[in-house]
């Protein structure tokens, strides 16, 4: 079988011993479709980021990159503008005909948290071979603030599967037409299409953009922090703005999104050429994510937008990426929001689960 894995299976393979951990994996890490991984007890700072390349380990590239090592045990910071790699609780053994992929959560990217998973002998940021085995490492580089972390803190998920389960424009248009996927009408093309909103009823608020010199977020502290001391307003009343470079932002899509509980979806860039911009740093969205029965009834995503060389014009209902959908394995035995305590079920343009609403 072809497909994602679902949570019914990841528990499978926790039994058998393709997923390890010390200490061992929780309930609360096992999503509908993935399974959040944990931070270790140390970290390193490194002088750049880096992949090992297929015939080196990550402790091998630690010994000529390596920088200072930071003890987490108690808490500690990660600074800003500084590359982290920090070894994970979870180890795999996966078998010949299973691969994996790895991202950042929801709340992680929206604190413009870079973090990237890394394993022995890779060649790519986050995707992990059919057959690996071996430790799995998180790099990771505060963008906007600096972090407080502690051992245990999950700021990144994997997703395992079988096969290549992505389904086509065509098989798109009819599962669209079965389950509406957007509540207006479906761009499809190599993906669901994403836009952004620039024209939010009844106010002129439509984006979040991060301070430049701001105090340290422990990432223990819930629904804590006033978004003021973090955060600038950004408004429009022409359905424009205009993104700087360097400059991080929050923004909403215009489309309410709905992921059936047979499939799972990433969300993917979209051709570089059409912006000086790079859209959502955390891009699973698991099944049930604005399903109606799991009291979702179409949820917005969230875009994080970085902006790269030059000042760029973003206007309202611009295409700025796409969800690429994947059939699952199985449906899930818990979907997101009905199930989980999901955090953004429902949502529309929110910041991160730190900060006061």
């Amino acid at each position: 079988m072809q497909g994602v894995i679902p949570n019914q299976l990841i528990s499978e393979m926790i039994t058998k011993g393709e997923i390890a951990a010390s200490p061992a994996v929780t309930d609360a890490q096992i999503q509908p479709a993935s399974l959040d991984l944990r931070l270790g007890t140390r970290a390193f700072r490194v002088r750049a980021s880096f992949l090992t390349g297929k015939s080196a380990t990550v402790a091998d590239r630690l010994d000529e990159f390596q920088m200072h090592e930071v003890d987490l045990t108690g808490g500690a910071v990660l600074e800003k503008g500084c590359v982290y790699v920090v070894p994970l609780m979870e180890s795999l053994a996966l078998p010949a005909d299973v691969s994996a992929v790895a991202n950042a959560k929801s709340s992680t990217g929206r604190l413009d948290l870079l973090t990237r998973t890394i394993t022995d002998g890779g060649t790519e940021f986050d995707r992990i071979g059919a057959g690996y085995s071996g430790p799995l490492y998180a790099e990771i580089c505060p963008r906007s603030f600096s972090v407080l972390v502690r051992p245990g803190m999950r700021l990144n998920q994997i997703r395992f599967g079988q096969g290549d389960a992505v389904l086509d424009d065509a098989a798109l248009h009819e599962l669209h037409a079965e389950t509406p996927l957007v509540d207006g009408d479906a761009v499809i093309d190599d993906g669901l299409g994403f836009s952004v909103d620039l024209r939010l009823p009844g106010t002129t608020l439509v984006g979040y953009r991060a301070k430049p010199h701001t105090g340290v977020i422990d990432l223990d502290n819930i629904g804590h922090y006033d978004p003021r001391e973090f955060w600038e307003e950004v408004h429009t009343t022409n359905g424009q703005i205009i993104l700087d470079p360097g400059a991080f932002y929050i923004l909403v899509s215009r489309e309410a999104v709905t992921i059936p509980p047979a499939y799972a979806a990433e969300m993917a860039p979209y051709l570089a050429m059409v912006g000086e911009f790079r859209v959502h740093y955390a891009g699973f969205f698991d099944p049930g994510f604005g399903y109606a029965k799991a009291g979702g009834a179409g949820s917005r995503g969230v875009l994080e937008v970085r902006c790269h060389e030059a000042p760029f014009v973003l206007e309202h209902g611009q295409v700025v990426g796409r969800l690429v959908y994947e059939r699952m394995i199985d449906a899930p035995t818990q979907l997101y929001g009905a199930d989980l305590a999901s955090n953004y079920q429902g949502q529309g343009l929110k910041l991160s689960k730190h900060f006061k609403s």
